[in-house]
């Protein structure tokens, strides 16, 4: 199984303590092969909406998502672990899910399981949660993905959720639910 996670944090802070606690259990799993994409890291060219990629399947943009789309093909599992940045997913994320529309009609015959990590300042009531959630519904039943789990949690400061162990035990447990869903 192949397991590709997107990490959406421009620094360290508690998406990626939420990643160690997620590796941790994911080392109970050897069959399961993971990479990992830090979405500040790749080279993306905004999306300009010139629907060249629907004749060449590819963005005419020598950027970093030929490559990603292509690891997306690839793999069974898709994980998104962000931070909430002004009631979404980072910006650096987005840029990298915006050009996933250069393949949508490919990535509609290549069934995958998806899940979300997302970690907000904000208590769990607040509708960022929920306005992030919705958007992974939207994408995940467009492209016809199985939508396997969405997590949240409210970490305030950035090492806020290294205290919270029951958090960190449960993202962990998510390891099992991943490896379960194939």
């Amino acid at each position: 199984m192949k397991l590709l996670i997107f990490n959406g944090s421009p620094r360290e802070g508690n998406t990626v303590e939420a990643l160690k606690a997620l590796y941790e259990g994911l080392a109970d799993y050897p069959d399961i092969e993971v990479q990992e994409i830090k979405a500040a890291d790749a080279h993306i060219i905004p999306c300009e909406g010139c629907d060249a990629c629907m004749r060449s399947g590819d963005c005419i943009f020598e950027d970093d998502s030929i490559e990603i789309n292509k690891l997306v093909k690839e793999a069974d599992f898709l994980l998104f672990a962000t931070p909430v940045y002004w009631w979404g997913v980072t910006a650096q994320l987005k840029l990298v899910m915006d050009k996933f529309y250069a393949c949508h009609e490919e990535f509609m015959k290549c069934p995958k399981k998806v899940g979300t990590i997302v970690i907000g300042e904000a208590g769990l009531y607040d509708p960022q949660y929920e306005i992030i959630e919705k958007q992974f519904w939207c994408i995940c039943d467009y492209l016809g993905w199985d939508k396997v789990f969405s997590k949240s949690y409210s970490a305030n400061k950035p090492t806020d959720l290294h205290e919270q162990t029951e958090s960190l035990a449960e993202i962990k447990g998510l390891a099992e639910i991943i490896h379960e869903s194939r």
